[in-house]
């Protein structure tokens, strides 16, 4: 879901305040950003091979017992 003008212009201004309050923290989050997505890309590529495999599988077992 997609962040409206408002809101995205209300998040910079969240991440300048941490920036300047505590950029210890700051650094530490911004380093996990990209971590996240990666993983959710990975458990989702997962997941659709998981379905895909046994799809195959069972199409295979049906096809043998017609």
């Amino acid at each position: 879901m997609a962040l409206s003008t408002e809101e995205q212009r209300i998040l910079a201004e969240i991440e300048t305040r941490l920036a300047e309050d505590d950029p210890r923290l700051a650094r530490r989050l911004a380093a996990h950003r990209g971590t996240s997505r990666r993983r959710v890309r990975l458990v989702t590529a997962a997941v659709v091979a998981a379905v895909g495999v046994v799809t195959a599988l069972v199409s295979g077992i049906l096809t043998a017992f017609s």
